[in-house]
């Protein structure tokens, strides 16, 4: 367990040929986070290089983890990531399955596990530093294979005893972060519940949020205060989404 639980603040990568937006969002969220989590086309949407934008954040003077996900690459294309990566400094990654795109299909060449051996290779290799590797987790059983990873990102919840409980009964031995969302609308819970199976949310907090938007931000950063208290986690994988100034005026107070 780290001596200092980190803040790892999730941005959204531009949509459009713009980075105005997105250095807003590290700018602003700069003081309550210890490093950046890039998305690689989140949710099926065509977004900027999760690579591209990782450099953006260094050069602001932050510390990036960049997305990679399995979805969209054949084995060309993640050589061409990494050694990208490499060129840019950028050495740490959280490869991810990937969403269901909303337009075309997957490659299906390559799988989350297959990219991490991928990469160990290539880091071995003449002029590379090898990456530090991240996946995500269920709140399930680990398979060994994701246990060789250098760090866990543990799925959103809702539910601080139900991550506590899976904590305890993985006993994974590298640095493991817990999922938190800021509910931003009740809408957005909706969504959230249609398309995220595993996801359970208070019916009490959709209602304080339809009731109060600013219930959302509220309730994410009494839980980041609930799971830095626990001791259990090295630190959590905290998605703002557009509340991203208020959870910044929050966490700074």
């Amino acid at each position: 367990m780290a001596d200092e639980f980190e803040v790892v603040c999730e941005i959204e990568p531009p949509t459009r040929p713009d980075l105005r937006h997105v250095r807003h969002q590290i700018g602003v969220l700069a003081p309550v986070a210890d490093a950046f989590l890039i998305p690689d086309n989140h949710i099926g949407r065509a977004t900027v290089s999760s690579v591209a934008v990782a450099h953006e954040v260094a050069a602001m003077g932050g510390r990036s983890i960049a997305c990679l996900n399995s979805r969209d690459r054949n084995l060309l294309g993640l050589h061409r990531d990494l050694l990208t990566a490499a060129a840019y400094g950028v050495h740490e990654f959280l490869f991810v399955h990937g969403d269901q795109p909303t337009a075309g299909t997957r490659t299906s060449e390559l799988t989350v596990r297959t990219m991490i051996a991928e990469a160990r290779a290539m880091g071995e290799r003449d002029g590379f530093r090898p990456p530090r590797i991240g996946v995500a987790a269920g709140l399930r059983k680990v398979p060994a294979w994701k246990r060789e990873a250098d760090f866990v990102f543990a799925q959103m919840s809702f539910d601080t005893g139900a991550l506590l409980r899976w904590r305890e009964e993985t006993a994974l031995t590298q640095k493991v972060y817990a999922g938190v969302l800021v509910l931003a609308s009740a809408a957005m819970a909706r969504r959230l519940a249609a398309t995220i199976p595993d996801i359970d949310i208070p019916a009490a907090l959709v209602d304080r949020v339809a009731a109060d938007p600013r219930a959302g931000v509220a309730e994410a950063c009494e839980r980041v205060a609930a799971l830095r208290g626990t001791g259990a986690f090295d630190g959590v994988h905290l998605v703002p989404v557009s509340r991203y100034r208020e959870v910044a005026l929050t966490l700074e107070g």
